[in-house]
């Protein structure tokens, strides 16, 4: 399980950035202004974790327990909460109460792991939702343009397997993206420039942390071939 630092925050959308060469480098925005309002103990709880919140909220919608939650921590009612999974050693060096800075957390270069909750597509047919594709166009089809095919399988077993890719429910899951890189990080902003896309509409939550096949994101020289020095 992923244990790395990390924080919460919102999707803005996409911008570019140029490098140095030149190029152009596609980024996803996300603003993250997380503050920890509690902490999950081995003892308490069964395991280590950090009680994140973002997003002012309003008094009067709040349940009892929420309101008396954060009125535990000292701090104003808040729209989302998230944990996020740590060690026992991060966890008691950071404060209850007290918003996480964004260049304690990251930096530019590192790799992280977003998850984030995909965009909602309704119920669709195959050639959406799996990228089938589709019946030949001429030769006298007609009204099978974009049908998925047989799913049959005659007398033996005599029905359709499970795990048959077919009509129906497409996108609002939950995604990951490993191992994308951090191009830059606005701690004055509270942004954070995330090449590429990550999953979510726009000003939808996402959990940004250390790559977790990457060691906490930390750049790794490239293996040398054998007899050649390093430069």
């Amino acid at each position: 399980m992923n244990q790395y630092p990390g924080v919460i925050g919102r999707k803005l959308g996409m911008t570019q950035v140029f490098a140095q060469d030149g190029s152009v480098i596609a980024c996803t925005v996300v603003e993250s202004k997380p503050v920890v309002v509690g902490k999950r103990t081995q003892e308490k709880d069964g395991y280590n974790a950090l009680i994140f919140a973002v997003g002012e909220e309003d008094q009067k919608h709040l349940s009892k327990a929420q309101a008396g939650f954060f009125a535990k921590a000292n701090l104003p009612a808040r729209r989302k909460l998230r944990e996020i999974r740590c060690t026992a050693e991060y966890a008691a060096g950071v404060e209850v109460g007290k918003e996480l800075k964004l260049e304690d957390v990251f930096k530019e270069g590192q790799f992280v792991d977003v998850q984030g909750v995909s965009r909602g597509r309704g119920f669709t047919g195959v050639v959406r939702r799996y990228n089938f594709a589709g019946h030949v166009q001429t030769h006298g089809t007609h009204e099978y343009r974009r049908h998925g095919g047989s799913i049959g399988t005659r007398m033996t077993p005599g029905r359709v397997k499970l795990g048959t890719k077919m009509p129906g429910q497409s996108g609002n899951e939950t995604f990951s993206v490993l191992n994308q890189k951090i191009v830059k990080v606005l701690p004055e902003e509270n942004l954070i420039l995330i090449r590429g896309g990550i999953p979510g509409a726009r000003n939808s939550l996402v959990t940004v942390r250390g790559a977790v096949k990457r060691g906490g994101g930390n750049v790794k020289p490239k293996a040398q071939p054998a007899g050649k020095k390093a430069k």
